[in-house]
């Protein structure tokens, strides 16, 4: 729906002309929208409280619209390697945030502080990224909010 619409509802639900189902069909509209874009922005799979921290190589990197995904291949203390799934904002919302598609390539080496999956899987919700390919000119060393 877009902003117009929205507003017509509205017009619609307040006008005391109108009849019921007109306006009752307003009311409903207006609800929906208001409850999809609520339940799409929910960070409710992710443990919010706390931060994680992880340190690994970037193994694919998808920055596009609704939500940007980074994989990164982080080792344990044993040496062992994990893919971890992370979540970011939209392409839009990090050029927002003063990211451009340079900062941080694949291959490049990265630090991350992140909400972690509920469930204890492989994934978080990007908080911040910090790259750490040596190149000031992308940004190394700097600390930039994904999400």
């Amino acid at each position: 729906m877009t902003f117009s619409t929205a507003k017509c509802a509205a017009q619609i639900a307040i006008d005391p002309n109108a009849s019921w189902a007109v306006t009752m069909a307003a009311v409903v509209i207006l609800a929906t929208v208001a409850v999809g874009a609520a339940a799409h922005h929910s960070h409710g799979n992710y443990e919010m409280t706390d931060f994680t921290n992880l340190q690994g190589v970037v193994k694919e990197l998808h920055l596009m619209n609704p939500h940007s995904w980074v994989y990164l291949e982080v080792k344990d203390a044993k040496g062992e390697t994990t893919v971890w799934a992370l979540e970011a904002t939209s392409s839009v919302g990090l050029t927002r945030n003063g990211i451009n598609r340079d900062h941080v390539r694949v291959g490049d080496t990265i630090k991350v502080r992140c909400h972690r999956l509920r469930d204890g899987s492989n994934g978080c919700l990007l908080g911040y990224v910090t790259p750490l390919h040596g190149d000031v000119a992308r940004g190394n060393g700097v600390e930039r909010l994904w999400d």
